[in-house]
C-alpha cells in the first residue's frame, strides 16, 4: 500500500469531536495507513462545536471561494485545514456559515434533528469532491464513515461519474450502529433528483431514514466494512443480497485487516 492514496471522509474524527466508536475508528485507520507510507487525506464537516483556535484551523483561500448548488440555492464553500498533532496528517474541513456555524453537530438541545441535515449532507458530499478536484489528488480508495457522509457514494457514482479523477477509485463504506430516530427532511429525494440523479437511484431516499441512507451508500459502494460489532437486521439482510466484498467487524488487529482489505480491492482493478 505504500504510496497509494486513501481519502478518508468521516462525519466524526477525534480529536476534533468527542471519542466515539466512529470518530476513533476513522482516526486510527487513517493514522495507521499514514504510518505505513500511504498518502492520506481526511475530510470532515467543520461543525461549530469544533474549537478552531485550540485545533489551529485556518482557511485555505486557494481552495475556498466557489459556490455549491444545493436544491437550486448557491451556498458558499469554505475550506479549512489543520494538522493532527504528532501525526503530520492533514484534515480538511468543509464549512459553510448557513450549515455548520451552529454550536451542535446534528441535533438541537432538545435532541431533535436539524431540519436541514439533508442539505448539509448533500453540501458535504459535493464539497469533498470539489475540493479533491481542486487538489488534483486522485485517490485509490475512498473510505466513508458516518451517515452524514453517506451520500458521497451516490454522488460519486452518479453526479460525478464523468469525473476522470475518480475513475479508478474504489469506494468503501463502514457501517456503524449509531442510528438517529425518525427521518431527515422528506424533500431529500427531490433535492437529490435536482442534481439529475435518476429515479431508480433516488427511490430508496423517499423515506430518508438512517437505514435507507446507508442502503443507498451500500448500493453505490465497491466494498463494505462492519465498523460496529452489530448492525440492524434490516441492513444486514440488505447487505447479504449484494455481491460485493465485505469485511467483518474487527475487534483486534483492526489496522492491518483494513490495510489488507484495501490492498485486495486495489488489486481487483
Amino acid at each position: 500500500m505504500k504510496d497509494k492514496r486513501i481519502l478518508f471522509v468521516s462525519s466524526e474524527v477525534v480529536p476534533y469531536l468527542p471519542e466515539t466508536e466512529l470518530s476513533s475508528t476513522a482516526f486510527n485507520v487513517a493514522k495507521n495507513a499514514h504510518s505505513k507510507g500511504v498518502q492520506t487525506r481526511i475530510f470532515m464537516p467543520r461543525f461549530g462545536v469544533i474549537n478552531e483556535r485550540r485545533h489551529q484551523l485556518h482557511e485555505v483561500i486557494r481552495l475556498s471561494g466557489m459556490n455549491l448548488v444545493v436544491n437550486d440555492m448557491d451556498m458558499p464553500l469554505i475550506i479549512k485545514v489543520a494538522s493532527i498533532p504528532k501525526e503530520r496528517m492533514q484534515v480538511y474541513f468543509i464549512d459553510n456559515e448557513e450549515y455548520f456555524k451552529r454550536k451542535a453537530v446534528s441535533s438541537d438541545e432538545d435532541g431533535d434533528l436539524f431540519e436541514d441535515n439533508d442539505e448539509r449532507a448533500i453540501f458535504f458530499a459535493k464539497g469533498v469532491v470539489e475540493t479533491v478536484k481542486k487538489l488534483n489528488w486522485a485517490p485509490d480508495i475512498i473510505h466513508v464513515h458516518g451517515w452524514m457522509a453517506s451520500l458521497l457514494p451516490l454522488y460519486l457514482k452518479e453526479f460525478y461519474k464523468e469525473e476522470p479523477l475518480f475513475t479508478e477509485s474504489k469506494i468503501v463504506t463502514s457501517l456503524y450502529n449509531n442510528p438517529f430516530e425518525g427521518t431527515l427532511d422528506e424533500g431529500l429525494e427531490n433535492k437529490v433528483k435536482f442534481d439529475k440523479i435518476s429515479d431508480a437511484k433516488t427511490a430508496i431516499l423517499k423515506t430518508p431514514s438512517f437505514t435507507n441512507i446507508l442502503k443507498s451508500a451500500i448500493d453505490n459502494s465497491d466494498a463494505i466494512i462492519h465498523g460496529s460489532e452489530t448492525i440492524s437486521e434490516e441492513l444486514s439482510s440488505f447487505l447479504d443480497e449484494k455481491e460485493i466484498p465485505v469485511l467483518a467487524y474487527q475487534s483486534e488487529d483492526l489496522k492491518e485487516s483494513y490495510l489488507n482489505f484495501y490492498t485486495d480491492l486495489i488489486s481487483e482493478k
